[in-house]
């Protein structure tokens, strides 16, 4: 098995074209250990969010590569590269994105509805997976009924409704206050264990100082990886 689960190779990202171009990514060239904790830090605007972005095909470089478990996803056509990220990374965001209409348990089925599965087995996995982040009790519960953490949780649950190896996250704890960002943080390390691949963008230097492996990101390049 490759110890590497995800690569690029000078990846840039530009918006734009001629003086008014953006370079959002300037040559990033990186390796990502299968089964770790890795941080992307550094300052706003200076490219954090594009470079996960890119890392879990939700975007294309402008130039480079990119490659998740050996996958190149440059040569993906856009339905296979959709394919790929159902299967292989699920995403947590700062903002929680639950449907405020429907139940903790039907927020977490909405991760299943082109797999497959009958009604019944979707139903059954979304109580399996809020059993795994501790809110089996708020199964029936809308999010207005959560707190912010709860909230995040379901989000979590959400992500890992395909048995994803990959979770990519977008400063997740940036809503909470201090418990519930510990709680956070516990169960992400306590999925790491169980075999996960973890890649956060942060600006929380505590977290930052958990993780395994840093990745800096200035002026759209790699300044420092650890």
């Amino acid at each position: 098995m490759n110890d590497v689960i995800i690569r690029t190779e000078n990846a840039l990202k530009t918006y734009g074209r001629g003086p008014a171009a953006t370079h959002a990514l300037r040559g990033v060239s990186l390796a990502i250990p299968r089964g770790s904790f890795t941080c992307i830090v550094g300052p706003s605007g200076h490219g954090k969010s594009t470079l996960m972005h890119l890392l879990g095909g939700l975007d294309r470089p402008t130039s480079g590569s990119v490659e998740v478990d050996g996958i190149e996803l440059t040569d993906l056509a856009n339905s296979a590269l959709a394919s790929l990220r159902s299967q292989k990374i699920g995403f947590v965001f700062q903002f929680f994105n639950l449907l405020r209409h429907l139940t903790t348990v039907e927020n977490v089925e909405t991760a299943m509805m082109f797999t497959g599965l009958s009604e019944k087995q979707q139903a059954a996995r979304a109580r399996e997976l809020l059993a795994q982040v501790g809110l089996s009790e708020k199964a029936n519960a809308k999010p207005s009924e959560l707190s912010g953490g709860q909230q995040q949780r379901v989000a979590i649950a959400r992500a890992l409704a395909n048995d994803p190896e990959i979770l990519m996250m977008d400063e997740p704890t940036g809503n909470l206050d201090s418990v519930a960002e510990a709680e956070i943080l516990d169960l992400l390390l306590e999925l790491q264990g169980q075999g996960k691949t973890l890649v956060m963008v942060t600006h929380n230097l505590e977290i930052a100082r958990r993780a395994q492996h840093l990745i800096e990101v200035r002026d759209g390049r790699l300044c420092q990886a650890a």
